[in-house]
């Protein structure tokens, strides 16, 4: 079972506009709900591979049960805390005339200290049952840099593998607890190294850094670029076929469950890499965020091109 952490759930509502004008009465030609957050975008590509997923984190009033609700046809177990306020919405404004995207994303509600100590009891019962746990995204208010640092805590004492996708100072205080695998962007690597990162070799040896540091796989996003990883058994380059994006919104979070199926199969490092990188340009393809189609994931697996750097 896959485990995934939403902390911040949300319901995302993607507007298609012909043409986005600021200041100006838009006209919504489509639009569609679907539940979200970053780690909701982790749980619906894996459950779509075939994964048994459970989902958890925090949602609230009628937003949170359509969140629940919205969950049950990806066949996705809802495990959620769940406190008064509204859960929130996030919105992306597709220019189909321009093709730019434009978001708006709501902060959310306010946790006590009771909420994330009722949450905390709830999580150390369901990661007795998951084979890896990802958890990824902003928090909630009322929650500080240390939120994800006890989190993945509590996953390592229990000897499962752990995912911390997240940015800023969550990310800089939660590789503290050494999570099994990071996915930082080149901005983020720089915060976390201090290193200027100006071309590749750079990078790869910010991710050095970072591993021998305690991170057992660092992957590093770079964009049009591909991705690359630095693990035990090397350092790992993807190039990905140029493909036909729709929708790259959610992309990422489709990497970091391509990841999660590459750990929980025991893959190695550089075909987890190449499975996680089919997800991600499959699910590029398609509108709809956090969504992907095995076909189209098959048919990229083997015209990626893995390198060993």
């Amino acid at each position: 079972m896959i485990l995934t952490v939403t902390l911040n759930a949300a319901i995302d509502k993607r507007y298609v506009v012909e043409e986005y004008q600021v200041g100006q009465v838009n006209r919504v030609k489509e639009c569609s709900y679907v539940p979200g957050g970053k780690g909701l975008n982790v749980s619906k590509p894996a459950s779509i591979y075939g994964a048994e997923v459970v989902a958890t984190g925090f949602v609230g009033g009628h937003a949170g049960n359509y969140i629940e609700d919205s969950l049950k046809p990806f066949g996705i177990k809802s495990e959620f805390y769940h406190v008064e306020a509204e859960s929130r919405s996030c919105i992306n404004i597709w220019d189909e005339v321009n093709h730019v995207q434009t978001e708006f994303l709501e902060p959310g509600f306010t946790l006590t200290k009771s909420d994330f100590e009722g949450f905390e009891q709830k999580f150390r019962t369901l990661v007795t049952d998951a084979k890896i746990v990802a958890m990824s995204g902003s928090v909630p208010k009322g929650l500080d840099g240390t939120a994800y640092q006890c989190l993945v805590k509590i996953v390592k004492e229990a000897g499962k593998p752990v995912i911390l996708d997240t940015s800023g100072k969550l990310l800089e205080m939660g590789i503290q607890a050494a999570p099994t695998l990071i996915k930082p962007n080149i901005d983020e690597i720089r915060m976390l190294t201090g290193k200027t990162c100006d071309d590749i070799n750079d990078i790869i040896e910010a991710a050095k850094e970072i591993h021998r540091n305690g991170v057992e796989i660092v992957a590093v996003s770079l964009g049009a670029d591909g991705s690359l990883v630095v693990g035990e058994e090397g350092t790992f380059r993807a190039e990905v076929p140029k493909i036909d994006a729709v929708n790259t919104v959610g992309c990422g979070d489709a990497m970091i469950a391509g990841f999660a199926i590459g750990i929980e199969e025991g893959l190695s490092l550089p075909e987890m890499l190449r499975k996680a990188s089919a997800v991600s340009a499959a699910a590029a393809m398609r509108e709809e965020t956090g969504f992907f189609c095995m076909e189209d994931m098959q048919k990229l697996l083997p015209e990626i091109k893995i390198t060993r750097m």
